[in-house]
């Protein structure tokens, strides 16, 4: 077991292209909710009797939205439950700018938090109320300041591109910006646009103006230019970082490892089971407080899959998939499972087949869920 992630799914504002499990944080049971998550914790870990982990991301949702106090009994729990060496490599929380005062900031700091990741999606105020950010550019520099003042220095920003009426202009603008704050790691997301979201319902009305394909690309291609020449090596599809800055919880899931997911909705992968818990809160929470857990659904993966997910996964890593761990965690070749897939995508020079690795081009970023889609329900 390499990590755990841990869901709050409370927002005091939700966006337009959320489709996260999250609801109002008013009017809602948060410290009760709190008090369910430490029981899960404390249930699943007795029952696989192992903890040494590697990572723990806190999401959501919005981590931040809670309060000095919640956060401090949040912690405190994680520490109890889930920490009892000590020996983490990364504790990372999601958090909004303009949400993160200088108590919570303290408060993640004295609980041996030692990465931020935040929400900043763009600095171009008007797209930001146009996606339903309530946070403007000036939150963001006040909060990057706030952290480094309490002593963080590994903080990751989110950005997004293909944002409706977001020009080429727009992004290289809100990139330039980005590289002159001091943060260690970027991730660069394109819009999907998802049932259930707000804007998915000003999409079927035909309201919703996004920018053209090849536009969407082009900002791609700009953010990988611009991350290199800047110094971030992209080591994911959608990542990039200073050397040694990369996110090692989120590698956890690309490397097709086990992690705990704890919380309302939150997945899991254990023991060849992948987890997931209920979505509603209240019914997550009577799930917990009677039996310790609150799995909506428990799948077993069969061999076919895990190799599957290895290859999907593992491509989106500038790495690829490794010939030598593929063989030694499924004791076949790599080449002798996926032997069509492989010269296909060779062919139209979508991947690259070495001795070491199969990863992806310059191309084959560009068309990723095409190549990913080679490799899924083959079983």
């Amino acid at each position: 077991m390499q990590s755990a992630y841990i869901h709050i799914p409370f927002c005091h504002h939700i966006c337009h292209y959320c489709d996260f499990n999250k609801v109002f944080f008013k009017q809602q049971p948060v410290d009760e909710y709190i008090e369910m998550l430490v029981k899960e914790m404390h249930h699943t870990v007795q029952n696989n009797k192992q903890v040494s982990l590697k990572t723990i991301f806190i999401g959501g949702g919005t981590p931040t939205a809670l309060s000095v106090s919640q956060l401090d009994r949040l912690l405190e729990g994680i520490h109890k439950e889930l920490l009892p060496t000590n020996d983490l490599v990364e504790f990372a929380v999601e958090a909004n700018p303009g949400e993160l005062t200088l108590d919570k900031l303290l408060v993640l700091k004295n609980a041996g938090v030692n990465r931020l990741s935040i929400g900043v999606q763009s600095f171009n105020d008007e797209l930001l109320e146009r996606i339903g950010r309530v946070h403007r550019r000036e939150d963001v520099f006040r909060t990057l300041q706030q952290a480094e003042q309490v002593g963080f220095d590994n903080m990751s920003i989110d950005l997004m591109y293909g944002l409706p009426g977001q020009t080429v202009n727009d992004f290289n603008e809100s990139l330039n910006i980005a590289f002159s704050l001091n943060v260690k790691h970027f991730s660069a997301y394109s819009l999907i646009v998802e049932p259930k979201t707000v804007f998915y319902n000003l999409m079927q009305k035909g309201k919703l103006s996004l920018p053209p394909q090849d536009q969407e690309a082009q900002m791609y291609e700009l953010a990988m230019e611009q991350m290199e020449k800047h110094g971030f090596r992209q080591y994911e599809i959608s990542n990039y970082a200073i050397p040694g800055f990369e996110s090692n919880h989120n590698l956890t899931y690309w490397n097709n490892d086990y992690y705990y997911g704890f919380g309302a909705g939150a997945h899991g992968y254990m023991n060849g089971i992948r987890t997931s818990n209920i979505g509603p809160i209240k019914k997550y929470m009577e799930q917990i407080e009677q039996t310790g857990e609150a799995y909506n659904s428990q799948n077993i993966v069969s061999k076919e899959e895990e190799m599957e997910e290895e290859m999907f996964l593992g491509l989106r890593k500038e790495a690829g998939v490794s010939k030598s761990i593929f063989n030694k965690k499924f004791n076949v070749q790599l080449v002798d499972v996926f032997p069509e897939q492989i010269e296909n995508l060779a062919k139209l020079g979508l991947i690259v087949n070495d001795d070491q690795s199969i990863r992806l081009t310059h191309k084959g970023k560009l068309l990723g869920n095409e190549v990913f889609q080679e490799f899924i329900g083959l079983s």
